[in-house]
């Protein structure tokens, strides 16, 4: 049977394809797939002479097929590091935010001392996906910027941190020599917003929504992805730009920073796991993380960045989380 939903899940992406990864030729296959469809009770491919195509049934089942292969290759190869007396490895899911703000990084070391030698593969995806990987224990936690329903049946988290978000702007501004930026200096102020529609379709909305609601209206001239990118086009003077204060450690030429005491904008991180594991390493690992948000100076939410209305400098190395195409893999 698994040897059929394997020919049926290959089959799914492309039929030729499916018949050299299963060194079959394509009748059998077809054969298969028919009796994977009596099986289920169900039509995954509409049939035409000229060719065929996934029902939307076939797409879900297509998603659902591949989720349970990787979840058996990766029984798979724990069994096989159970069987050589080894813990198994982690699968860490993790968002850009978990990276930069030292959570994850301060994470690992600790792990590498405590197991040295222990695989680790990261997932670079966001926390929609994360979650889904935690039910199809494909992952062992996620680190994600909101946590699952509270109602959840299978997930449980807890917080990590409050990033709290800080103003970017020139070097040059004129708002820079202002010892008190009150929202009515910000009104009307030219803005980079930042955000991802592919992330949250809502983003600039709630950005707007967030600044209004702190007494001034921004004039959104640019949209920037993420924010290594927002800084640099504040640091070419195109506007101002809220960034998340763990961006903004260090100086670079062209950009100051100012705290806002009246805006509450924060960028949130949490860590999530599945209600039921027993491995130990992945209990291990978890309190690890936890225990991390108590030693971090940043996990109070209390800014450590450079003093108010110095430069800050943006840190290297890409944080627009967009990297998903496989998984980072570690040895610590």
């Amino acid at each position: 049977m698994q040897h059929t939903e394997r020919a049926g899940a290959g089959a799914l992406v492309h039929v030729g394809r499916a018949t050299e990864q299963l060194h079959i030729s394509q009748s059998p296959l077809s054969r298969q797939i028919a009796q994977l469809e009596k099986n289920l009770g169900l039509t995954l491919f509409e049939r035409s002479q000229q060719r065929i195509r996934l029902t939307s049934d076939g797409r879900v089942f297509l998603t659902e097929a591949r989720a349970l292969l990787r979840h058996a290759d990766r029984l798979e190869n724990l069994g096989r590091r159970l069987g050589r007396g080894e813990e198994g490895g982690l699968c860490i899911g993790y968002v850009a935010d978990a990276m930069h703000t030292g959570i994850l990084p301060t994470a690992l070391r600790t792990l590498r001392d405590q197991r040295p030698g222990i695989h680790v593969a990261l997932y670079d995806q966001e926390s929609a996906d994360q979650f889904e990987g935690l039910r199809q224990r494909s992952l062992d936690i996620a680190l994600v910027r909101t946590p699952p329903p509270e109602d959840d049946p299978d997930l449980n988290a807890a917080p990590l941190l409050s990033d709290p978000l800080l103003l970017a702007l020139p070097a040059e501004h004129p708002l820079v020599e202002q010892r008190e930026l009150t929202p009515s200096a910000l009104d009307g102020q030219p803005w980079i917003a930042v955000g991802d529609d592919s992330q949250d379709p809502a983003w600039r909305d709630t950005f707007v929504a967030s600044c209004v609601a702190s007494g001034f209206r921004p004039d959104i001239r640019l949209d920037a992805a993420d924010p290594l990118t927002a800084l640099g086009l504040v640091a070419s003077g195109l506007g101002l730009a809220l960034i998340q204060q763990s961006m903004l450690r260090g100086t670079t030429d062209g950009v100051a920073v100012r705290e806002l005491p009246w805006y509450g904008g924060s960028v949130q991180l949490w860590a999530a796991w599945h209600r039921l594991d027993l491995r130990p390493v992945v209990a291990s690992f978890r309190e690890t993380v936890l225990a991390g948000r108590a030693a971090d100076p940043d996990a109070d939410g209390m800014p450590t960045s450079a003093p108010t209305g110095m430069p800050a400098r943006a840190p290297t190395g890409n944080s627009d989380g967009n990297s998903r195409t496989g998984p980072t893999v570690l040895w610590v």
